[in-house]
């Protein structure tokens, strides 16, 4: 298999676990908790799998936010409520999203039990090359749900943080800071660099400092415009292509045909997703999937 198939085959399946961030169930569940700041349940609920972490263990996992932004929520969150309750909240909103645009025919489907069980095969190899990836293997440890919709949710999980701490390694492999990274996305010209940086919390100062230190070392082109010079845009290509290949594992261990059939399948349920407005601002990231 090459990575293209592993890459292609997470991201049509993405926005089953992405809606997590995006959608109102899963954050009613964490008012309903206590928290009253937005970044504080999505730091919780995205963390509690590591227990009651401390904001240096947070801080490294999700990488690219301000340090100072993680500090406002955590180790603050587990006086609002423990790690537990966060997991259960979490799973709990899932499940109510998932059904509110997943209708009874297609909760009830083979459709949905085949791409329960594909995904559930790739995020059970992947628990077998945990090494090196402290997030994932986090989630790894935490139970399989019962119901078939909430084991795609899950599995799915489990891939993308698979993925995501393989990203992270290679991210530290070039020297590239958490701010750093994030510039370097925006350049790629996936997300607008304002949307990027706000969601981040990075002041004005901090951004133009990282745009700075990365003209400095020539990956970025001189000037205003955010844009890669020819050396930053092999290095990010090079960061996103060896990514995939440290993400193939799982989809490799199904097979080309099995990769083919779970994107077949399964894309009418990730559309489902999108266009129920699971995933807010954020559909547009999926809406080509």
């Amino acid at each position: 298999m090459d990575s293209l198939t592993a890459h292609k085959t997470w991201r049509t399946l993405e926005s089953i676990h992405a809606m997590v961030y995006f959608a109102a169930d899963p954050a009613a569940r964490y008012a309903a908790l206590g928290v009253t700041e937005p970044r504080m349940g999505y730091f919780a609920s995205r963390a509690a799998a590591l227990g009651a972490a401390g904001a240096h263990q947070v801080i490294a996992t999700f990488y690219n936010f301000n340090p100072a932004l993680v500090r406002k929520s955590i180790p603050l969150a587990w006086g609002v409520a423990s790690p537990q309750q966060f997991l259960d909240a979490r799973l709990s909103g899932v499940d109510a999203a998932l059904r509110t645009v997943w209708n009874d025919e297609m909760l009830a489907s083979s459709e949905l039990r085949q791409v329960a069980q594909l995904l559930r095969q790739a995020a059970e190899v992947a628990c077998g090359h945990s090494e090196g990836r402290a997030l994932f293997a986090a989630h790894a440890d935490l139970p399989w749900p019962d119901e078939t919709h909430l084991v795609a949710w899950h599995a799915q999980t489990l891939l993308r943080e698979f993925r995501g701490d393989g990203h992270i390694a290679m991210l530290v492999a070039e020297g590239l800071s958490g701010v750093e990274a994030l510039i370097t996305h925006a350049a790629s010209g996936d997300i607008p660099a304002e949307v990027l940086q706000r969601s981040r919390d990075w002041s004005n100062d901090e951004w133009a400092a990282g745009v700075r230190g990365l003209q400095s070392r020539g990956l970025l082109q001189q000037g205003a415009t955010l844009a890669f010079s020819e050396q930053g845009k092999q290095v990010r290509d090079q960061i996103e292509a060896q990514t995939d290949v440290l993400s193939m594992a799982p989809y490799a261990a199904l097979g080309v045909e099995a990769c083919d059939q779970l994107r077949a399948i399964g894309r009418p349920f990730s559309r489902a997703v999108v266009d129920g407005g699971l995933l807010g601002a954020a559909a547009s990231r999926f809406s080509q999937e």
